[in-house]
C-alpha cells in the first residue's frame, strides 16, 4: 500500500513477496522525485532474501540521489538486520525519544 512517499508493508516479508515489493520500490523511485520511506511497522516476519532486496534498493536509491528509509522496524526486523550484517547498508528512521 502506498501513502504518498511512504510504502506500507504488512504481514510476512519473505522470498514470496520480494518481487512485488522490489517492483513497488523501484516504480515509486521512478515515478516520484522524492525520497521513499518503507513502513515495516506491521511486518510480522522477514527473511534474508527480503533484507537483501532492501539493501540493493537502498543502494539504487542513493545512486539516483534519493534515500530509502526504513520506518517502524520492530525487534524481529532489527534482529535479522543485525544477524545478516545488513544493518550498515540500510537507513533506519530515528525514533522519537519518549519522556
Amino acid at each position: 500500500m502506498t501513502d504518498g512517499p511512504v510504502l506500507v508493508l504488512s504481514g510476512d516479508f519473505d522470498v514470496r513477496s520480494t518481487l512485488e515489493v522490489r517492483s513497488a520500490i523501484y516504480d515509486h523511485l521512478e515515478d516520484h522525485d522524492q525520497d521513499v520511506v518503507l513502513d515495516l511497522t506491521d511486518v510480522d516476519t522477514v527473511d534474508l532474501t527480503a533484507l537483501r532486496v532492501l539493501a540493493v534498493a537502498t543502494r539504487r536509491a542513493s545512486r539516483d540521489g534519493h534515500h530509502l528509509t526504513l520506518r517502524g522496524c520492530g525487534p524481529t526486523v532489527r534482529r535479522m538486520l543485525h544477524l545478516s550484517r545488513l544493518r550498515g547498508l540500510v537507513e533506519l528512521e530515528r525514533e522519537a525519544a519518549t519522556a
